[in-house]
């Protein structure tokens, strides 16, 4: 018997076990097995989604950990204690702790995902809500809206409320809602907000920085030739090595892989740069001879070690009425992002792998999905992470031959083990993730080809929540400049065709997206519906459906971003994919049943 025959017989074996039962492997004799699913298969797409996004592991980290967390910043300090010792010392330890939170929330999430929903989608702290919760809510070493305690209180309280969204059927109809154009111009914005941080020195490459006469200018040169506003001289721009190893080993490099289509590139490309950063005594290394330096390699050298997360558990502030305004203001941004984000990736990749149904448009455990996001979210807060959703780079492991929960719950075991590797994690320098920041905002942008630019009633909003997003530098001002703005100018026109009797209308209205806030099937959720109607099985997704077998899980993207190019898309990226538009909502795509031939292995 060779390894083929081995591998064809553990299969097997696997699937007429509880195992194989429960997850509906092929061969399971359970009556909607998942044709095509087989255990090998399943924990080879696991380890593939989990190197398509170990990344955010420290990229979560780095960019948290800028708000200063529960570090306390003097109001009066020059430069945001950027100078203080003893500050910078604590918001290091701020980001060792976040690096076991954003790995803990992660295996604890994407394990939930596929036990109870056995779906392969993984979950973990979302990109774009990072960067707003730790530069707009909190703020640049705590200069924002809020203090940390209270913005993780805004999260805590969102994934409550989401859970009731979900169990009343309200968050499918919050997201199809909004305007399609918006949708798809919330995903651009954010990718042109993610592109602004890689390019500064906080979390990214220092390739730009404030300026007197202008918002922006080039920056670019050591730490040590900024003047006291954080200027350049023009003798020093863009002579600073860091910045230039980030670009060439973490930028060209990085995407020269995805362009050959290299599984895991840009976990590559971030570890070529941190190695590089990692020896003491070079120009670019992330260890100087100071006493932080001292502490992070002190760190580092531990290699294998549990860090226990000692400065950002459970610190939730519940007396919020001196920030009742901002707190709002962060919480319905919260709200209204994952809802797009989370919802728009659990359809993608539901319809990737095959499970949608096309008669009810619902896929198979779309309700506890959704539940452990939501719980998810409120569970990081305690743990002292920005909201989870689910990630788009599922695809990867999709695309592997991933169907069933064992997918998720074998990436959710990796994020178990990287607790351990915490000092590794928190040695990766901003500059090594900064061009990752980059290439994801280029590849969420791909979502402004599919927005409506026929006409402008559709254009303008959309354009407006694309440039305040990164020009405000939040995210929740793009948001209201978008809605406000569709709202008037349609309301406008409305009245106008009203009052004339339909003579006078815009030019090309006839280009106008289609809009309306109804669902197919109603606004309740399927489950709710079936309890109505007296079913004792109503709990099961397809306890009013006559079938015998499941889908065929998805193989390969047609038509669509190789997996390489899949490996860069942040969850926040979902809003440029099928989930986020009316079509895919409604199921215009084929079934997963119509998809290439899968291998067994």
């Amino acid at each position: 018997m060779g390894l083929n025959g081995w591998i064809h017989n553990a299969n097997m074996a696997v699937a007429r076990s509880f195992v194989g039962r429960r997850f509906r492997l092929d061969g399971s004799g359970h009556p909607r097995e998942r044709k095509g699913t087989y255990f090998f298969t399943e924990i080879r797409a696991g380890l593939a989604t989990f190197f398509a996004m170990a990344y955010i592991i420290s990229v979560n980290a780095t960019i948290v950990s800028q708000s200063g967390g529960t570090c306390v910043c003097p109001p009066d300090s020059p430069d945001l204690c950027d100078s203080d010792p003893d500050y910078m010392l604590c918001v290091a330890g701020i980001q060792r702790d976040l690096v076991t939170a954003t790995a803990a929330i992660s295996a604890l999430t994407t394990f939930c995902m596929g036990l109870f929903a056995n779906m392969p989608i993984a979950l973990a702290p979302g990109m774009g809500l990072n960067a707003y919760f730790a530069y707009t809510v909190v703020g640049y070493h705590g200069s924002g809206l809020v203090p940390y305690q209270v913005a993780v209180t805004a999260v805590f309280v969102e994934g409550f409320v989401f859970v009731g969204l979900t169990i009343l059927g309200l968050r499918q109809w919050l997201a199809r809602a909004i305007p399609a154009s918006i949708k798809l111009a919330t995903g651009v914005g954010i990718g042109l907000y993610l592109t602004l941080i890689g390019l500064t020195y906080s979390a990214g490459i220092g390739a730009v920085t404030g300026a007197q006469s202008t918002p922006l200018e080039l920056a670019g040169c050591e730490a040590q030739y900024m003047d006291e506003n954080g200027l350049c001289p023009a003798s020093e721009k863009m002579r600073n090595p860091t910045m230039w190893i980030g670009i060439f080993c973490g930028g060209f490099f990085t995407v020269l892989l995805m362009m050959f289509r290299v599984k895991g590139a840009i976990i590559f490309g971030i570890l070529l740069v941190s190695i590089i950063s990692w020896p003491r005594g070079t120009p670019v290394t992330y260890f100087p001879y100071t006493e932080l330096g001292d502490s992070m390699f002190d760190f580092f050298k531990k290699v294998v070690a549990f860090h226990p997360i000692q400065n950002i558990l459970v610190v939730q502030e519940w007396n919020i009425s001196g920030y009742g305004g901002q707190f709002g203001l962060a919480f319905i941004t919260f709200l209204y992002v994952d809802i797009l984000d989370c919802t728009g990736t659990l359809y993608s990749m539901a319809r990737f792998c095959g499970a949608i149904d096309e008669k009810t448009q619902d896929f198979e455990g779309s309700a506890v999905a959704y539940l452990v996001d939501a719980f998810g979210i409120s569970i990081g807060a305690l743990f002292g992470t920005p909201p989870v959703t689910a990630y788009i780079e599922s695809g990867a492991g999709i695309s592997e031959g991933g169907a069933t929960g064992l997918t998720a719950i074998t990436t959710g075991l990796c994020f178990f083990i990287s607790i351990f590797f915490a000092p590794l994690f928190a040695s990766i320098p901003p500059y090594a993730t900064g061009c990752v920041l980059i290439i994801v905002g280029s590849l969420m942008a791909k979502a402004a080809k599919d927005i409506n630019w026929r006409y402008i009633g559709d254009a303008i909003p959309a354009f407006l929540t694309i440039a305040i997003m990164p020009f405000t530098y939040s995210i929740a001002y793009g948001l209201i400049a978008g809605i406000i703005s569709y709202i008037v100018l349609n309301t406008i026109v409305w009245l106008v065709e009203k009052a004339s009797g339909g003579r006078i209308r815009p030019a090309d209205k006839e280009y106008k997206e289609p809009w309306t806030y109804k669902i197919e099937g109603g606004i309740l959720p399927p489950w709710l519906v079936r309890a109505s109607k007296g079913k004792k099985d109503f709990w099961r997704p397809y306890g009013d459906v006559e079938h015998n077998t499941s889908p065929v899980a998805g193989r390969t993207l047609e038509g669509k971003e190789s997996v390489g190019a899949e490996t860069a898309m942040a969850q926040a990226g979902a809003s440029e994919r099928g989930g986020f538009s009316a079509a895919d909502m409604r199921g215009s795509t084929t079934s997963g049943s119509e998809e290439g031939e899968k291998l067994k292995l």
